[in-house]
């Protein structure tokens, strides 16, 4: 193992490189339609078990896991969630939403972000370009 030249105390560890994330889901095609729309990604593998999504830095890939269930909002069962950057977050919210997102009541964000829910429940934060 090597030492890192910034702090020659502490050890250094293998970087990695992300390949990408993985959504377990009912329907893997459906939902890899649903974030290529809105990513502006081109669906790279479609298949009822398996789908991917990818801009050619990014992928998204989707697995079936049938018994999934999405987890309650607000609650702890939350594992993850996507945040998503757009120029204009009433549009971007209007276009997700017929598209088959849904809005939760619950918004911690107020004024400063959306959280919006995929076709299958998996949470996304719709957030504002930086000014």
């Amino acid at each position: 193992m090597t030492t890192n030249p910034t702090d020659a105390t502490r050890p250094t560890v293998t970087t990695a490189t992300l390949l990408g994330v993985t959504i377990d889901c009912a329907e893997p095609r459906r939902l890899a339609e649903f974030y290529a729309t809105i990513l502006g990604y081109e669906i790279t593998h479609a298949a009822d078990e398996y789908a991917a999504i990818g801009d050619g830095v990014h992928t998204l890939y989707f697995v079936r896991v049938p018994e999934r269930a999405p987890a309650p909002w607000p609650g702890p069962g939350k594992q993850f969630h996507l945040d998503l950057r757009v120029p204009d977050v009433p549009k971007a919210v209007a276009d997700y939403l017929a598209l088959g997102a849904t809005r939760p009541d619950f918004q911690p964000g107020g004024e400063r972000w959306t959280v919006l829910a995929d076709p299958e429940g998996h949470l996304f934060c719709v957030t504002p370009q930086p000014s």
